[in-house]
């Protein structure tokens, strides 16, 4: 089979990160590691197009992430799984109508053979993989999904593509459709990527420092305050006082009424949720992961 590169084993977990993630999670890690070959995700992607995927997963903190151990990424080529000797994935779709439909017998073929590549101990424990369509009629991601999907220790995503999937894949097969907004992509690869991303930094030790994803925009329903770095003045435009002052409960203060005056001018729909959202109060010294 045609798998994406091969994550390298240089530690089953980030040292820093697990010195920041909190005890409990650590715990549950350690204890579900194992199950996924030393890793804390196994992700697996099914597409017509892995190049699309391999690129930018090869780059940043995603790079880091599987040099690290942290997840154990392979792209599939979904053509290596047809019987036939032009390898075709579609067909033209019962009842008319424009385009082709990606056929199922590729995709089950695909799917049957990694899951029946788990472990023992997977299997043992009943652990089976999170099987998610990236389509534009599913569910819409965001960064509450993300963490839901974060502690699942084996991941196996079909990207879409053509008029979409025979629906039989969708009745018989597939745990979750997911769509990364209301809008239509070439096809679901590029979609498949920024599942992925958004997921693995959320994992102990994708991150220089864990207090990072937790001040992104979304964590709290908020999107995050505007952030300023040297020179203090440029082109006569001064970086806000409070954040030279070295006052951390100002410097937060000041983040909150900003994280909420961003939300409103940029975002409204999400103040308008349930509840009352709390801005993330950062620390002035938080350091934020290098891309």
């Amino acid at each position: 089979m045609a798998n994406g590169p091969r994550s390298k084993l240089w530690s089953s977990f980030s040292v820093r990160g697990a010195l920041r993630a909190p005890i409990s999670f650590i715990l549950a890690v350690i204890d579900r590691r194992y199950s996924v070959e030393g890793f804390l995700m196994k992700i697996d992607i099914l597409t017509l197009f892995p190049e699309i995927c391999r690129a930018p997963l090869s780059e940043s903190i995603m790079k880091r992430a599987q040099e690290n151990g942290i997840i154990d990424l392979r792209i599939h080529n979904l053509r290596d799984w047809t019987k036939d000797k032009h390898h075709i994935v579609d067909d033209a779709p019962f009842g008319g109508g424009q385009g082709m439909v990606m056929k199922p017998e590729p995709i089950f073929a695909a799917v049957e053979t990694l899951v029946g590549q788990i472990d023992e101990k997977s299997k043992t424990e009943n652990r089976k993989p999170k099987i998610i369509l990236m389509s534009p009629a599913g569910r819409r991601f965001d960064q509450s999904m993300a963490k839901r999907f974060s502690p699942e220790p084996h991941l196996i995503v079909i990207c879409g593509h053509y008029e979409g999937v025979d629906h039989r894949v969708v009745e018989h097969l597939v745990d979750v459709e997911i769509s990364i907004g209301d809008y239509v992509l070439t096809n679901g690869a590029i979609a498949a990527v920024v599942l992925v991303d958004a997921i693995v930094r959320l994992l102990p030790g994708a991150l220089g420092h864990e207090q990072s994803a937790a001040d992104d925009s979304f964590s709290a329903d908020l999107l995050e305050a505007p952030q300023y770095t040297r020179p203090a003045e440029f082109r006569g435009w001064r970086v806000p006082d409070v954040l030279l002052s070295g006052n951390h409960a100002e410097i937060a203060a000041w983040r909150k009424e900003e994280a909420l005056k961003r939300t409103r001018e940029n975002r409204p729909d999400l103040l308008a949720r349930d509840g009352s959202p709390e801005p993330p109060a950062t620390d002035a010294n938080t350091d934020h992961a290098d891309d």
